[in-house]
């Protein structure tokens, strides 16, 4: 784990136990983001994003098990690198980072809040555990943040309940939840997933400004591939639990090179495109991560797959050029994990 290195991800193996068996929902996942950069995770839906995420802090359901090594060196201590997978699910220490170093932005702003307090008091409660037990201010501290993240009247607002906040507000409320505490690690689930575009570019913006200003990193997972063109440093797309290419933000869009992500970045709009022409779509849909056969798990989709070498073996991510990796036989030459 080098210096620059904020949290490094080896070998993240998620088992889910099912009626029907196992199933291997991330399958060897490799990450490591860096301090102050922004790195994007993409992938259709249950590919493993949040499941890769959600370990990071250890909140995967209890039928989950995480096996490999997540380390988290602090970038503000002299605390060492700790393996977050190895700390206790409710233990004191990974609270300790929960929140305070690590925290999250979950997907959904209207179910992430209890209907039962105020969105004051559940921000506040942050603000208490981890900075400072004064009432009065914590209070001052939760309600300058939520005036940072632009909700207007925030003394008024400090008082009011989900119910009577717009799907806008409760996304700026969950940031300002997620920021309080100025973490090392920002972890942004589809943040923007419920908001129209106007509100959409708003968040983003947002969240950028705040990154410079405290200079954490992000992590950044979504399924859209115009936000990430507008939010990431480096990009990782996931196919079935798996890191199926990495690379800097510039080279995914201009050399895509596996079929997956080609396929991904080819059923986006362009603009200036032919508005007559239909938008790529990969065919089939993403297998359950059960009793998966022997090959790579994008062969029955990909339509430049080799009979006799795809199905035969699951390639190994490897570099193809400077900081541009790829699992795919068609570049590794079908070598295996």
């Amino acid at each position: 784990m080098t210096d620059n290195t904020l949290i490094e991800i080896k070998d993240l193996h998620i088992d889910i136990k099912t009626d029907e068996g196992t199933l291997t929902a991330v399958r060897g996942v490799n990450l490591d983001i860096k301090k102050g950069e922004t790195l994007g995770l993409v992938g259709e839906s249950g590919c493993g994003k949040s499941l890769t995420s959600k370990a990071i802090l250890g909140i995967n359901n209890k039928n989950c098990t995480a096996s490999g090594s997540i380390m988290f060196r602090p970038s503000d201590s002299s605390m060492m690198a700790v393996d977050l997978l190895k700390l206790k699910r409710g233990g004191k220490e990974i609270r300790a980072i929960r929140g305070k170093h690590i925290s999250m932005i979950f997907q959904e702003p209207m179910a992430a809040f209890s209907p039962m307090y105020t969105i004051g008091n559940q921000i506040n409660e942050c603000t208490r555990l981890h900075i400072t037990k004064d009432k009065e201010e914590s209070k001052a501290i939760t309600i300058e943040m939520m005036k940072k993240v632009g909700i207007a009247n925030a003394e008024k607002r400090y008082d009011q309940y989900p119910h009577e906040f717009s799907g806008g507000m409760l996304q700026r409320s969950l940031i300002a939840m997620a920021l309080v505490c100025k973490p090392d690690l920002l972890i942004a689930d589809e943040p923007t997933t419920a908001l129209d575009v106007t509100i959409q570019a708003q968040i983003l913006e947002l969240m950028k400004e705040l990154q410079k200003e405290i200079g954490m990193s992000i992590l950044y997972i979504t399924h859209d591939l115009g936000t990430v063109a507008a939010m990431c440093d480096r990009v990782a797309v996931m196919y079935l639990g798996k890191v199926v290419e990495m690379a800097s933000v510039d080279d995914i869009f201009k050399k895509p090179s596996h079929p997956y992500t080609q396929g991904l970045i080819g059923s986006v709009h362009k603009l200036g495109g032919n508005k007559t022409e239909r938008l790529f779509s990969i065919p089939g849909t993403v297998p359950l991560a059960l009793n998966l056969p022997k090959g790579c798990s994008f062969y029955d989709r990909c339509s430049k797959h080799i009979e006799g070498v795809c199905n035969a073996c699951d390639p190994a991510l490897s570099v193809i050029e400077g900081t541009h990796s790829v699992s795919c036989c068609l570049f590794n030459g079908g070598n295996n994990e």
